[in-house]
């Protein structure tokens, strides 16, 4: 097993993507399905965990996700993604989607979901592998990253608070 590489700042990693969103994937309500949102902001944030651990990344956990405003048919979709934390195999992918109707260069996009993805990194057995620390460069990115360790630290206490819970 290769040595993973050295520490690597999250503008390393960082993906956007781009669709105009259809009707196949509309609600009763003419606009897009929530889970059409969730799956694209777990592809962008699968691309980033591949390329900042080197290799194949599976998604953990979804720690939160808030659609704040409604995607209609027709907007185009932009996601933005990046590393928020790094541990010794997991990674923590902050997502940002934005929205604009396809027919307007002058409106300003929307911001219309956030999410935060766990991704652990797998070898070919698929068993957890190291991937790089990382190195945070700006303010935004030491802020996101001590966010990271906040929702993280709030993951593991609910866990063991669960467990606690069932030996009861």
């Amino acid at each position: 097993m290769s040595e993973p590489r050295s520490a690597l700042p999250p503008s390393y990693s960082r993906v956007s993507l781009g669709v105009i969103t259809s009707s196949t994937e509309a609600n009763l309500l003419g606009n897009v399905h929530g889970g059409e949102i969730m799956k694209l902001a777990d592809s962008t944030a699968g691309a980033v965990a591949q390329r900042h651990s080197g290799g194949p990344a599976v998604t953990a956990a979804l720690d939160e996700m808030a659609l704040l405003q409604p995607v209609h048919v027709g907007d185009i979709v932009r996601t933005f993604a990046q590393v928020n934390w790094a541990g010794r195999s997991s990674m923590e992918i902050g997502v940002r989607v934005e929205a604009q109707p396809w027919g307007s260069a002058t409106d300003e996009p929307l911001h219309v979901a956030s999410a935060y993805f766990v991704f652990v990194a797998i070898d070919a057995d698929g068993r957890s592998r190291p991937v790089p620390e990382l190195l945070p460069q700006t303010p935004s990115e030491v802020r996101r990253q001590r966010e990271a360790e906040i929702r993280r630290a709030h993951r593991l206490a609910r866990k063991q608070e669960i467990e606690r819970g069932r030996e009861a």
